[in-house]
């Protein structure tokens, strides 16, 4: 289920990049089920309590693709749109 959900997300990307304030929300989206997938595969094969460094385990380095959604969103709506508030969201 992974795949055609990761795909389908990508091609919904592909298909609004003109928009801005949809490229941003569904890259967001993408890499946030990149997140879940990896930390579901974790869970699952059972290796996401292994240590990395100190407290770091696996299971953490979810938070990468998770926080790469974070920066989409956050360029959106503090740095695109305070700098282009009168665009019609088309690129």
């Amino acid at each position: 289920m992974i795949f055609p959900t990761l795909i389908i997300s990508i091609v919904i990307g592909y298909r609004t990049r003109k928009m801005m304030s949809e490229l941003c929300h569904n890259l967001a989206i993408t890499f946030w089920i990149s997140a879940n997938s990896y930390w579901m595969i974790s869970e699952f094969i059972g290796f996401d309590h292994l240590v990395i460094y100190d407290w770091f385990t696996y299971k953490h380095l979810a938070l990468v693709p998770f926080f790469i959604g974070m920066f989409f969103l956050g360029y959106y709506y503090l740095i695109w749109r305070p700098r282009n508030p009168d665009v019609l969201e088309t690129l």
